[in-house]
């Protein structure tokens, strides 16, 4: 096949779903000329960025050189901003301009953190959600020698073009690992008994996208170690000494780390792609509800609730699954399976596992707090840092997968 045969395929972003697509289609790879378009020259590790805020891991540690990786699996590489797509002519240009033509586009470009959507966050706020956050965090933490500690997720909006479920807080996993990470780091440090540590959520229930046979050890975790939680909590602002909220409440405050609104990237709206709030609305097979040849994989998909690197993976397997059916490559279908699985590093030995799907009607629900935890998120963000993106064998996380079940049906 000539080159000027191949189908020309961009892929949006080099995140967990973006690597995750890139790899999934090394068995068509001569039947593509893909291009990946990312505007760093590496990924970024997110499930380890509260280690680096608190627990001196380098930040070079969870950034993953992508361009080495492109070239081995037969992509081309764009280092650039997206300005707009235009579906119609299916091209996606980029910002200084340059236009690249496209057959099949699978947008992979994750969720914006709007830190600039809460009153006073730059001044006074802290997150997680990005390397620069993280490192501001860190910082910030040398100096800390105890007081109020409030930690939550404001509000996100979600648009109503699909049918998903309606969270206020998109994930709340970041959430739980920053309040056991800091009563851990606080009694280490001989600090939390000057200190208190306060969580907040704006939905009515605290890890509302699991049932409660995962939700309630956590619970019963937060209790044992003095740490408060305040529900139905909306942020607004975020002062020197307090957090504000829409119901007219404060919370006493010496030190904020907040998740911030998610939102998607202007440039889908700009392009006429997005529903309501922005968010690309796609079929169960990741396929853009008005253009046959655009999927959207990962947080940027409006059916992907919650916003996890765990769902934004099944999401990359069904596009290219579907992609594969599309040009007659395979006959295989994939099907659309959300449900929740995370481990929330808690400092020190301990991690709970959470494994659910309760948020969609399913039987699995169950969260395990054991040291074999922790011991398996260190062998997982190991081996997707130096695989360069590659999660663990499939055969490894089916047999995982199934363990876990069986504790489920247990419970």
């Amino acid at each position: 096949m000539n080159d000027t045969d191949l189908k020309k395929l961009i892929i949006i972003g080099a995140g967990f779903a973006g690597l995750r697509a890139l790899y999934r289609l090394d068995p068509y790879r001569r039947h593509f000329a893909i291009t990946v378009v990312d505007r760093h020259d590496y990924s970024l590790e997110r499930p380890a960025l509260p280690e680096v805020a608190m627990e001196n891991k380098p930040v070079e540690g969870v950034h993953i050189p992508t361009p080495p990786q492109f070239k081995k699996h037969g992509a081309a590489f764009e280092q650039g901003e997206v300005s707009r797509i235009d579906p119609k002519a299916q091209k996606v240009i980029l910002e200084g301009g340059k236009e690249l033509d496209y057959d099949y586009l699978i947008i992979a470009s994750g969720a914006v953190k709007d830190y600039d959507a809460i009153k006073g966050y730059r001044e006074h706020g802290y997150s997680v959600c990005d390397d620069n956050e993280a490192k501001r965090l860190h910082e910030r933490l040398k100096s800390f020698e105890g007081g109020a500690i409030v930690t939550g997720a404001a509000r996100s909006e979600f648009g109503h073009r699909v049918e998903a479920p309606d969270l206020k807080a998109p994930c709340e996993g970041p959430i739980g690992e920053v309040m056991f990470m800091m009563d851990h780091r606080l009694r280490d440090e001989g600090k939390r008994e000057k200190s208190s540590i306060s969580v907040f959520s704006p939905s009515e229930i605290f890890f509302e996208d699991v049932g409660d046979n995962a939700r309630n050890p956590v619970a019963k975790l937060m209790e044992e170690r003095g740490i408060t939680l305040s529900t139905g909590k909306e942020l607004t602002e975020i002062t020197a000494d307090k957090v504000l909220f829409a119901d007219g409440s404060s919370m006493p405050c010496d030190l904020a780390i907040i998740i911030p609104p998610y939102k998607a990237p202007k440039y889908i709206a700009e392009s006429g792609l997005g529903d309501d709030r922005g968010w690309v609305p796609t079929d169960r097979n990741m396929k853009h509800l008005d253009y046959d040849n655009i999927y959207a994989i990962g947080d940027i998909n409006a059916l992907a609730q919650p916003k996890l690197g765990h769902v934004a993976i099944n999401q990359a397997d069904v596009a290219v699954a579907a992609i594969a059916r599309a040009e007659g490559l395979s006959d295989k279908a994939i099907p659309f399976n959300p449900e929740v699985f995370c481990i929330m590093n808690m400092g020190g030995h301990e991690a709970i596992l959470i494994y659910s799907n309760a948020l969609y009607g399913g039987k699995y629900d169950m969260a395990w707090h054991s040291s074999i935890a922790k011991l398996m998120k260190l062998s997982f963000d190991a081996e997707y840092h130096y695989t360069h993106g590659h999660m663990p064998p499939d055969f490894a996380v089916e047999m995982l997968e199934d363990l876990l079940r069986h504790f489920g049906k247990a419970k």
